[in-house]
């Protein structure tokens, strides 16, 4: 009878054997016995939208039949892999410089009553929940170092379910770090190290917790959020005691270098993304995409919200088009990468993941009817290979959310403001 792997922990704990192999070496034995590929979620913020005239599609239908948009050329080796869905908005952006602030959680986040900013939990840590547990990484966060890229407040597009921002790892090298730099420390270094910094955070919590009663109410309120930040170090600590005895996996790219930025920091991300997939490190990642950085790569003379105005000059427009396609042939060389990786059971890993891309802007500082595409083989029954236009204009983003995510095999009932699940994505 073959044994299904769900959980690689297991795998790692079984024996010596098991733990002595780079976990790619174990794909051979994974497919004899039957593997079962987890199911991943990738999401792309990509902060100021595109160009309405030339990058959004006007006919619903099958790319193959309807053709892709100037914009959309440079996935048309996956034209039959992506879907991209329109009249779509989220409810919770009313602030087009928000950027992409709420993208993630649907938050009206100056809308709360008595409080200037309030988010809520985003969609990536409701999603880990439920399938990172098992992993060393919930889930990871990935971020763009330059704060005017038009994304808005917060670190990351994470933000953990007391509506705090989580911050999001800016450089590769720290990436690569995280997911196989081997600990030099031994076991009771690192035993002593972790109790050090429990105890201290202890110390300050009981300290904190006796002074609260005095304070005013205003003033409990601040320091309860300031609590909640030491409680989430606290679970970062004891998820490090729980796997400090499992050793990381083997890199199977090379380390980066030091220094680098823009075009060259992205393509490394989208490398350490799929290796951190295929090793099963996480099965949620977020990543807050960059955009100033890489046009300076690209010797752009215009800045990132400089070019989202391009209805003020022809050689504005011409330079968003071209934006456009450099940042989809990016996207197309990441969906390259899940096709060309083998994963646990011998099929891709485009197979076993959810790739979402898109946006609360649309154009310019446009908040209605936002960029959504995805692609993957996680949700079987959702249709690939074409525009959909949904009937109702100012569709919830959170419906669009929730039905991605049920049918990637994650029990949700619902997000957000959603308010159903969408049946026009269903084959």
């Amino acid at each position: 009878m073959g044994i299904q792997l769900h959980n690689r922990r297991a795998i790692l704990k079984a024996g010596s054997t098991a733990l002595a192999l780079p976990f790619l070496d174990s794909l051979s034995i994974a497919k004899s016995v039957n593997a079962v590929a987890p199911k991943r979620f990738l999401m792309i913020g990509c902060g100021y939208g595109f160009t309405k005239e030339t990058f959004f599609p006007t006919k619903a239908g099958r790319f193959s039949e309807i053709g892709l948009t100037p914009g959309l050329k440079p996935l048309e080796r996956h034209r039959d892999d992506i879907t991209m869905v329109s009249n779509l908005t989220n409810l919770g952006a009313t602030n087009a410089h928000g950027g992409s602030t709420s993208y993630l959680t649907g938050a009206n986040v100056s809308g709360t009553p008595g409080k200037k900013f309030h988010n809520s939990i985003s969609l990536d840590q409701v999603i880990a929940r439920e399938i990172g547990q098992d992993t060393r990484f919930p889930a990871i966060s990935l971020s763009d170092k330059d704060t005017k890229d038009g994304h808005g407040p917060g670190l990351s597009l994470s933000w953990s379910d007391k509506g705090h921002p989580i911050p999001g790892v800016t450089n590769p090298v720290d990436l690569y770090h995280q997911l196989f730099g081997q600990d030099k420390e031994s076991a009771a270094e690192r035993e002593f190290r972790l109790a050090e910094r429990r105890s201290v955070l202890d110390g300050v919590v009981a300290d904190l917790k006796s002074s609260k009663r005095k304070l005013s109410k205003t003033d409990q309120d601040k320091l309860e959020e300031y609590l909640q930040s030491i409680r989430q170090i606290e679970q970062s600590i004891s998820r490090e005691v729980e796997w400090s005895n499992t050793p990381k996996p083997n890199a199977q790219i090379k380390q980066p270098k030091e220094g680098m930025d823009g075009l060259q920091a992205l393509k490394t991300f989208q490398r350490l993304i799929v290796a951190a997939f295929q090793t099963d490190s996480t099965r949620v990642i977020t990543y807050r995409q960059p955009i100033s950085s890489i046009l300076k790569s690209w010797e752009f003379s215009l800045g990132a919200h400089s070019l989202s105005h391009y209805n003020l000059d022809p050689r504005r427009r011409e330079a968003s088009q071209q934006k456009d396609v450099m940042f989809m042939d990016l996207f197309a060389d990441l969906i390259d990468m899940f096709k060309q990786t083998q994963d646990v059971n011998g099929d891709n890993l485009f197979d076993s993941t959810l790739i979402s891309y898109g946006s609360n802007l649309r154009t310019g500082h446009g908040l209605k009817g936002c960029p959504a595409i995805h692609t993957g083989g996680a949700g079987k029954k959702l249709r690939r290979g074409e525009h959909i236009m949904l009937p109702d204009q100012d569709t919830p983003l959170a419906n669009y959310w929730l039905t991605l995510t049920q049918q990637a095999g994650v029990d949700l009932e619902r997000f957000s403001h959603s308010t159903g699940t969408l049946d026009e994505l269903l084959a």
